[in-house]
């Protein structure tokens, strides 16, 4: 058993894991044909339709059709992303799908596996988080998503503000934020470093750098057209979903729908309340339990949550495991989140399981509430800094 743990946790035995799951998730997708879904005036749809959508938004960018509309006779779904990210998928749009959406997954595996691997961790506490959410990660790729590619953005954006490289993090961040606009939530781990003034220099110059670079194909009206449909878009977006979230399950286990905005208001106070306890900016475990607070938070209180968007805050669940020295009762947290989160969607549960109880019940969510709660605690109540994790 020691042996085939050793081999798991080298670098090279993991971005190999990455990359042939990417391929081979993509692969298996392309396969797997059409679906039987079908919408008024539309078509069947590949099971890799998100892939679609996104490919689709580089064409409709170059041909001036709005971005945020329904095209049913292509896409189940409305384009919710920035007109930067559609210009970005120039690069995969006139690919053969095979190749462009295993592109595709693999860009967000490897950012993943790249942004755990510049955390400040040992060797085998990173592998451990990489093993930890890979079967999250394959869940995100069989449904084409970007959550991987989020969350690699946010890890390297923390990591590059820890290594005194303001200008690579807010190059991260505002990348993270033109790919889905909560990852802007990531800019607050500025306030943690020194060179506060040259990070947000460097944001601004970035922020106009990627939200005026899709002039390269479009023009001035036009491109202001589609920020304004993505606005608008983005305000009816908030419609009465809950998601898998912790609105979804206060709706679903309690029917408290209508305490929606109390919700996330509280939501809100309690992710910034540890930022009050500015004397500890400095130690490393807080920062790092705050960005594992801030991973899964972002999903959690997303009223818009799926269960591939938990890679995001499986990730988080894993390094507040991980940077920390172990213990019982935090090894038992991590294995019911394993089981309640990543195994939950797979075949372990009979699927009368999952639509009866599991998606309904909003059961995904809930270990993740569980852990947030506890790193929330831990954040107000900590009084000295452990032993080192190296």
């Amino acid at each position: 058993m020691r042996r085939i743990s050793a081999f798991l946790f080298q670098h090279r035995v993991l971005l190999a894991l990455y990359s042939l799951a990417a391929v081979g998730v993509s692969i298996q997708l392309v396969l797997r044909g059409h679906t039987h879904l079908y919408v008024p005036g539309g078509q069947s749809y590949t099971f890799y339709n998100n892939y679609i959508i996104f490919k689709e938004s580089f064409f409709n960018l170059i041909g001036g059709r709005d971005l945020y509309i329904l095209y049913p006779d292509r896409q189940w779904d409305l384009y919710k992303y920035s007109p930067t990210f559609a210009l970005a998928m120039g690069g995969l749009a006139y690919l053969p799908d095979v190749v462009g959406l295993a592109a595709w997954n693999l860009l967000n595996a490897l950012a993943l596996l790249f942004g755990v691997r510049a955390l400040p961790l040992a060797d085998r506490r990173r592998a451990g988080i990489l093993l930890f959410v890979f079967i999250e990660l394959v869940t995100s790729m069989q449904n084409a998503q970007s959550n991987g590619l989020l969350a690699g953005c946010l890890l390297l954006a923390a990591t590059r503000l820890q290594r005194g490289s303001p200008g690579w993090a807010a190059l991260w961040l505002v990348a993270g934020t033109f790919i889905k606009v909560y990852g802007a939530i990531g800019f607050c781990l500025f306030l943690f470093y020194p060179g506060k003034l040259k990070f947000l220099l460097y944001a601004m110059l970035w922020m106009v750098i990627f939200a005026l670079v899709p002039l390269l194909v479009t023009g001035p009206d036009m491109l202001l057209m589609q920020y304004h449909s993505w606005a608008r878009m983005m305000a009816e977006d908030q419609s009465a979903s809950f998601g898998l979230s912790v609105m979804g399950w206060l709706h679903s286990w309690f029917g408290l729908g209508s305490a929606k905005n109390i919700v996330t208001a509280l939501g809100i106070l309690l992710f910034f309340a540890p930022l009050l306890r500015v004397k500890w900016y400095k130690a490393e475990r807080f920062r790092l339990l705050f960005l594992a607070h801030m991973l899964v938070w972002v999903v959690i209180f997303n009223h818009k949550a799926e269960s591939p968007t938990f890679i995001i805050a499986m990730t988080g669940i894993a390094l507040w495991y991980f940077a920390q020295q172990p213990a019982r009762w935090r090894t038992a947290l991590l294995w019911i989140a394993f089981i309640g989160i990543s195994l939950t969607p797979t075949d372990i549960f009979p699927p009368a399981i999952r639509k009866e109880y599991l998606v309904p019940y909003a059961i995904k969510a809930i270990p993740g509430i569980l852990v947030w709660c506890i790193i929330v605690l831990q954040l107000m109540i900590q009084r000295k800094e452990p032993l080192s994790l190296q």
